[in-house]
C-alpha cells in the first residue's frame, strides 16, 4: 500500500480506492500535513481512470477529528507572510479539500468508522453518499470551541441534509449526533457493523460500477448542481442537456433495452 505522509492509498476492491487519512494516534485530526498529502491523494485517485468509485475512511477509531490544536504542522509557502494573510491561505487550502471532493469525477463514499467531529463531519459531508458504522458519531464542534459552528461548507451541507431546523439544533448545540441518530434523520445512507463498513460500501460501488460511467459522473455533477440551482426550470434544463448528451452519443439506451430483453447484465462502452 503506498504512502502518502499520513494517508494512504489502496485498491482493495475492483474499480474501487481507498483513500484512507492515517493518523490514528490523533484520531487522524487536521494538521497540515495530513490533508495536504490527503487532498493530493484525492487528485491522483481522480485522475486514474481505472477508478471508478472513491471510499473515504479513517484509520483506527475515528474518522476525522476535526482541527488538531496540539500539533497542527506548519503550511508551505509562507515565507514572509503576515498572521492575517497565512490564516486566509489556510483557510483556503482546508476550503480546498472540500471543493476537490466535489469536483471529482467519481462518486465519492465516506466510510465514516469513528468519530466525525469539526472539520471531520464537513469531510463527511462533502462526500456523495456517506455509510456509517454503529460507533460512528458526528459533532459540530466549533461551536464548543468558543468559534463559530459554521466551517468548510457545514452551514451549507448540513441544511440541505437534514433540513434547516434541525440542523440549526446540532451546530448551536454542539451536540453529538449518534449512528442511530444519524441515520433516522437521514445524515448518512445506512449504518452497519464495524466489521461490515468497508464490504458495505465495496457492495455498493459494485452497484454503482454496473452503470455507465458517463451516466454516474453526469448524475453525481447533477445532483451537486441542484444544490446551487437558481430554479426549477435551470435545473431541469441542465438535467434535459445531460440526458440528450447521453442518449444521443452513446448506445447506452439501447444496450440497456437489449440486455432486459435478453435477460442479461448490460455492457455500458459509452
Amino acid at each position: 500500500m503506498p504512502s502518502m505522509s499520513f494517508t494512504e492509498i489502496s485498491r482493495p476492491h475492483p474499480q474501487v480506492a481507498v483513500v484512507t487519512l492515517n493518523r490514528p494516534d490523533r484520531m487522524n485530526a487536521m494538521a497540515f500535513d495530513v490533508m495536504i498529502p490527503f487532498r493530493d491523494a484525492l487528485r491522483e485517485v481522480g485522475d486514474d481512470n481505472e477508478v471508478r468509485v472513491v471510499v473515504v475512511t479513517g484509520a483506527g477509531r475515528g474518522f476525522c477529528s476535526g482541527a488538531d490544536h496540539e500539533s497542527p504542522g506548519a503550511m508551505p509557502n509562507i515565507d514572509g507572510l503576515t498572521l492575517p494573510t497565512i490564516a486566509l491561505r489556510s483557510m483556503e487550502m482546508l476550503d480546498d479539500v472540500i471543493g476537490t471532493i466535489r469536483r471529482l469525477h467519481q462518486p465519492v463514499i465516506a466510510a465514516v468508522n469513528g468519530a466525525a467531529i469539526g472539520g471531520g463531519f464537513c469531510l463527511a459531508l462533502a462526500a456523495d453518499v456517506r455509510i456509517a458504522s454503529e460507533s460512528a458519531y458526528f459533532r459540530a464542534a466549533g461551536i464548543n470551541n468558543g468559534l463559530t459552528a459554521a466551517e468548510l461548507g457545514l452551514s451549507f451541507l448540513l441544511p440541505r441534509s437534514v433540513g434547516h431546523s434541525r440542523a440549526a439544533e446540532i451546530m448551536l448545540t454542539g451536540r453529538d449526533v449518534d449512528a442511530s441518530e444519524a441515520d433516522r434523520i437521514g445524515l448518512v445512507s445506512r449504518v452497519v457493523a464495524d466489521a461490515d463498513l468497508l464490504p458495505t460500501c465495496f457492495e455498493l460501488a459494485d452497484r454503482i460500477n454496473g452503470w455507465s460511467r458517463a451516466g454516474v459522473e453526469l448524475t453525481k455533477r447533477q445532483l451537486w448542481n441542484s444544490l446551487d440551482a437558481s430554479s426549477l426550470q435551470s435545473h431541469m434544463d441542465a438535467e434535459g442537456t445531460s440526458q440528450l448528451f447521453v442518449r444521443i452519443t452513446t448506445r447506452n439506451f439501447e444496450e440497456s433495452v437489449a440486455a432486459r430483453k435478453e435477460g442479461r447484465t448490460p455492457v455500458f462502452e459509452d
